[in-house]
């Protein structure tokens, strides 16, 4: 068997070997995986007609997704090998990555790149990694201000298992496409290719940050939509604790997971630690990375959460509703579905003043009055996690500790309080037949 396939059924509709790997096309009682892994002949090779036909066949959908901001190039990583650890939102049986430049004026040269099942730690489960390859061959040239998708390769990707992403950097660019917050741990390993090195020992540099890698598709047996979160620290999940995926777009996707069906979507996190609405201070504004962080995905949803940071600077509540509106324009006319959230409260510093309580106010009664004549729906974040003694405040067991951001109750809380009927969800998941396949060894 390929890693991580197991059978829950012995209903099969058919089987043919594909490029070396055998498929099995079974019944709905095979309940744990995966994608249609037709590596020759197309994705569909192996799906009865009748999917094809109703637009269910297997499609690549976006599975994980980091929203990427400028740092300083760092010389050190080059020639050595980055590994990030990242948790994917769908389950498929082909794995492909998107690496960024976004920012750098530079070339990223990417020497070889690998993807496997993380062991939990530095590692990744032996007999997993896969070597990645672009256009062909192991090596990859990144220019300036583009990014790239790297050759599919067949792996068995589990919704919420984590997997092991390596890059061998060969060039790092002046300025290096990151995201800082990962609350994950990476690794970094001495000079030299390891992208296929197993062993966690040969990666003895822990990091905090995720850098170059943008993104990570998985073939999905049927289609699985997706909803991106769009806001700042709040849906970053600062404030949560490290390597435990409880910001709230991650209690979200175990809500919808719970819920499975067409209720099912992969959550993405387009969270950007002191972003703002109205400009872009930390990472640029949500409006100016809508194509990169909502289009680029492949997203048909997503809920926008900010403006917390542009209260604290000073702006004014038809400031702040102004941007809520040009980024629902934007939405509206991309044919993206568009949740709108109210501000949480806050006591800390310049978010607690008196001007931007009442500031804050102004907005969220605006978002609960006239937020659904630009979306689709709103949802009462700050009702969620609001002091009910004093609600301008968290609630103490909502607090993470600094009035301003949230424990995991309080993401949790907020996770609860969006409505999984305002979203488009997966219609694909609701149809009967076969839809599943599995993939084993030759």
């Amino acid at each position: 068997m390929r890693a991580g396939s197991r059978v829950l059924t012995t209903r099969v509709w058919g089987a043919r070997v594909l490029g070396g790997v055998r498929v099995l096309v079974a019944g709905t009682g095979l309940a744990c995986l995966l994608g249609a892994a037709a590596l020759t002949g197309g994705p569909e090779a192996a799906v009865p007609a009748a999917l094809v036909q109703d637009g269910c066949a297997p499609r690549w959908a976006t599975a994980w997704h980091a929203s990427v901001q400028p740092a300083p190039g760092d010389p050190e990583l080059a020639g050595r090998t980055l590994r990030m650890t990242v948790t994917p939102q769908v389950t498929g049986s082909l794995v492909r990555i998107r690496v960024a430049n976004t920012y750098g004026a530079t070339p990223l040269r990417i020497g070889a790149a690998s993807v496997g099942w993380s062991d939990g730690a530095a590692g990744a489960v032996p007999g997993t990694l896969a070597p990645l390859g672009f256009a062909g061959g192991p090596a990859a040239v990144v220019a300036p201000g583009a990014d790239l998708l790297s050759d599919p390769v067949p792996l068995v990707a589990q919704a919420g298992r984590p997997l092991a992403v390596s890059l061998h950097l060969t060039e790092v660019p002046d300025v290096l496409t990151q995201h800082p917050v990962a609350l994950a741990t990476s690794y970094l390993s001495g000079p030299g290719d390891a992208a296929l090195v197993a062993d966690g020992a040969a990666f003895g540099t822990p990091v905090a940050w995720w850098a170059v890698l943008a993104g990570v598709d998985v073939l999905a047996p049927r289609p699985v939509n997706a909803v991106v979160a769009v806001g700042d620290s709040i849906t970053d999940g600062v404030g949560s604790a490290h390597g435990t995926d409880e910001r709230w777009p991650d209690a979200f996707a175990r809500r919808l997971t719970a819920a499975g069906g067409p209720s099912t979507m992969a959550v993405l996190n387009a969270g950007i630690a002191a972003n703002r609405l109205v400009d872009g201070v930390v990472g640029e504004a949500p409006l100016a990375r809508f194509d990169r962080d909502v289009l680029a995905s492949g997203a048909t949803d997503v809920v926008l959460h900010i403006g917390t940071n542009d209260i604290a600077a000073g702006r004014s509540a038809d400031e702040v509703v102004s941007g809520i509106v040009a980024f629902a324009d934007r939405a509206r006319a991309a044919g993206t579905r568009l949740v709108l959230t109210t501000i949480t409260p806050s006591a800390a510093g310049p978010h607690g003043t008196p001007q931007a309580v009442a500031v804050r106010d102004a907005v969220n009664a605006w978002v609960l009055a006239h937020g659904a004549e630009h979306a689709a729906g709103v949802a009462d974040f700050a009702a969620a996690v609001a002091d009910p003694a004093d609600p301008t405040r968290l609630a103490p067991a909502f607090d993470a500790g600094d009035g301003l951001h949230l424990s995991a109750a309080g993401y949790r809380a907020l996770a609860d309080a969006l409505d999984p009927a305002l979203l488009t969800g997966s219609p694909c998941l609701a149809v009967p037949g076969p839809a599943r396949v599995l993939v084993s060894g030759p």
